[in-house]
This record gives C-alpha cells, structure tokens and sequence, in this order.
C-alpha cells in the first residue's frame, strides 16, 4: 500500500499518559495506484441499471482477481444491484464519483453463515460487503454503498409494532459492511448510506482508518432502526477522522460482548487506543456510545468534533448483567447542540444473569471533558444500580446551556470541576 505525505501532533498521547504513534495520527489517504492492477466490474458483464442482479458476475471477478494475485474491484458510474459480496485475500474495492453498489431487498440474496452480531458469534446473515481475514482491505472513493433498506425498515416496525419486545435479531436484516479479522483497513471518502442493520461492522481488527467517511441512514419518514454508523467490536488502533455521520441509532459505538461471563470468552475482548476527530455529527441516538456489548474500552479519545441535533453526546450504557470498565476516554474541544451532554443509564432491555448469582461490577473511571460548548436539554442525565461506579470525573473549560442544568455531582467519586459555566454562572463540585 503505497501512501503519501505525514501529518501528525508532535507528543499527542492518549488518555493514560502513552504516545499515539506518529502513524495513527497520520490522515493521509491512501494512493489507489499502490493498491494494484484495476479490474472494472462492467468488462466482467456486469450491468448498473437498477434491476439486474449482479451478485454471481462481481463474485466470479473478487475470487479471479484473488486467485491471480490481487486487485482492485472497480465500480464505474451505473447502479449495481447486488447480493452478499465477499472480498478475497489482495483484493480491494474502489467506488467511482456516480457508481452505486445497491444492496437486494430480498434477505434470501444474504446467505446465512458463521458471524457476529450483538456481543455474541453466532450464524446470521452477512453483510453487503464483507471481508474476512483480508489484511490490507481497503474501500476507497467517492461512490456509494447503498442498502436499499427500507424494505427491512418497514418488516421491523411492523414486527416491533404486533410485540413491543422483539429483539433487534427477530427481523431478519442484513448490515452494509462487515470486517472480520483483518489488519491494516482503510474505508476512505465511500457513502455508506440506507443501510438494513448496522452500517459498519468491525470486529477484532487492528489499524483502522476511516477518512471522510460519508454514513447517513434516515429517520424520517422511516426510521432506520439499529443503522448505528460505525460499531467497533474488539478493535485496536482505530483514527475516524473528518467523517459526517448521522444515523437513526448510535454513531460510533464500541462494542465487544455481552453477559454475567463475557469476560470468560475468547471471542469477546476490549477496545483500545480509538481516535476520533475532525468528524461532524448529524442526529443520532449519541455520537459516542459505550455499549450495550461491551466490557472493556480504553484510551478513547473524542475530539475536534461538532455535533448537531445529537440525543447525546455520550452515553455510558452500564448493563447490569455484564462487568464493564470504561476507562481513560477523554472528549475535547466539542462544539454543537443536543438533547443530552452526558447520558449515563443501566442497560436494562434483556437482562439475564444466567447462572451468576450476584450482579458483576460496572465501573467508569478517568473520563474527562474539557473544552466543551454546547446547547442542551440538560446537562447531566444519570441514573445508576448499586454495582456501578464512577469515578475520577473531570469536567474543565464547559460553557453549556441548558434547559435543566442540574449536575449530579453526588454520584462521582473522585470528580473534579474547573471552569465549568452553565447557563452564565460557574459551578463548583459539592
């Protein structure tokens, strides 16, 4: 992979006090030319009209250029109707200004197979666009990857209207792109839009870049239920930078397990060093999220964002059948309006504690926000469960207005205040 030019903070360190490395930081976006040989999905016979199914034509073409040494997947400007797609070993994807690639509506084109969904491996359907231990996977250009969703929208509300407790896994609903296993991803200046489930599925990856990233699913006049942006899971040195996200659930949410034992399973791990700035956030549920399968996040940092129309700016899901530590996660310099600045709740929806016989612990700890500007509804919103605990709070350099300006000072162990004003006048920790 051939990249050009570095930029880079001198000494930029994560929460704990370690160096980001010089490449993490680095936005430069990759050069197509290093990538290898272009192979152009139309001289293989595949035909973008909005109706033909391509699904067997764009495979046939992945497995080739596979088997031959690698390549790029080129779509060219046209509509391209397709089924599950899996990339190969050395192969890549590249969407061209006016290419689409359209998802089928019709579930049976996503066959079912060994996946992971929810905190859980367990045999679902696929994706769209799938890689499984691809090293070097990339996804470049400024195409489109569309889900064609509504169709999966429409079942689930119809489901979720005849029994309010269905589960997200009741309705069958394929995601746009999931990445299994692989290092050294780039998903850069795509459109990821209108998906059925989660919009970008990684999970147990390591060297993540996603660059002007473009993720929108609706919320009116149908919501997009689950179309979370960009879902982490069991990921390590991962840089989203100048992406715009807005979604009808969680922007970027990290994720890695669920359950009394999560911790106990190999599948299940946590998140570290995940750097996020320079994005811009459109509505969403929150534009960070700390669960609900989740059981360790660290060295998170959030920063250089604006936000707009965001529910919340973070939310600590503590899920009280699963042991939780979130920890070293900072947000700065944050500028926008929202419902929520800081949404802290227990995570209740299909609690089960299996054959543990007390609650496990959840704990949030050495979480700072400073530098932050926001219009909201309140402030503060926490409610918590005798096993959560937070600890190590620091609010420095927040103008906030807010509708309710209650902070919950009392629920912090250990929480410092500095320069913090709400509604004109400085507050100070009780």
């Amino acid at each position: 992979m051939t990249i050009i030019g570095v930029s880079c903070r001198m000494e930029d360190t994560f929460p704990d006090g370690t160096v980001i490395p010089a490449w993490l930081a680095d936005t430069t976006k990759t050069d197509p030319i290093g990538l290898g040989r272009r192979y152009y999905i139309s001289d293989a016979g595949a035909i973008g009209d909005d109706f033909t199914m391509n699904t067997k034509i764009i495979q046939q073409l992945i497995d080739s250029v596979s088997s031959s040494g690698g390549g790029v997947i080129v779509f060219t400007p046209g509509v391209y109707k397709s089924g599950a797609l899996f990339f190969k070993p050395n192969t890549h994807l590249r969407l061209e200004i006016g290419a689409v690639l359209k998802g089928s509506d019709n579930i049976e084109d996503y066959p079912i197979q060994a996946s992971r969904m929810e905190g859980q491996n367990l045999d679902y359907y696929p994706a769209l666009v799938n890689a499984y231990k691809v090293p070097g996977f990339t996804i470049t250009g400024a195409g489109t990857i569309d889900g064609n969703g509504k169709k999966y929208w429409e079942a689930f509300w119809q489901r979720r209207q005849e029994n309010p407790q269905c589960t997200n896994l009741e309705v069958s609903r394929p995601r746009l792109v999931f990445i299994r296993e692989c290092d050294d991803v780039r998903i850069e200046d795509v459109h990821l839009v209108n998906s059925g489930f989660w919009t970008a599925h990684l999970y147990q990856c390591n060297r993540v870049k996603i660059l002007g990233a473009y993720i929108f699913a609706p919320r009116e006049p149908i919501p997009a239920p689950s179309s979370d942006a960009i879902d982490l899971d069991v990921c390590s040195d991962v840089l989203i930078n100048g992406c715009y996200m807005s979604v009808n659930d969680d922007a970027i949410a990290l994720k890695g397990g669920k359950g009394p034992w999560a911790d106990k399973d190999p599948n299940n791990g946590p998140n570290t060093n995940i750097l996020i700035q320079n994005n811009t956030f459109g509505f969403c549920h929150s534009a960070l999220t700390c669960g609900s399968e989740s059981i360790h996040n660290r060295n998170i940092i959030m920063r250089d964002c604006k936000v707009e129309d965001v529910a919340r700016l973070i939310h600590l899901k503590m899920r009280p059948d699963t042991p939780q530590l979130y920890e070293y996660i900072t947000l700065e310099r944050i500028t926008g309006s929202g419902d929520n600045c800081i949404y802290i709740r227990p995570w209740t929806q299909f609690y089960d504690l299996k054959d543990r016989k007390t609650p496990p612990p959840s704990v949030s700890e050495n979480i700072t926000f400073k530098y932050i500007t926001m219009k909201v509804k309140s402030f503060t919103k926490i409610g918590m469960t005798e096993n959560d605990h937070l600890k190590n709070f620091t609010f420095e350099n927040m103008t906030i207005d807010a509708e309710d300006p209650q902070i919950e000072t009392s629920v912090f162990e250990g929480l410092k205040m500095k320069n913090v004003v709400v509604n004109g006048e400085l507050v100070k920790a009780k």
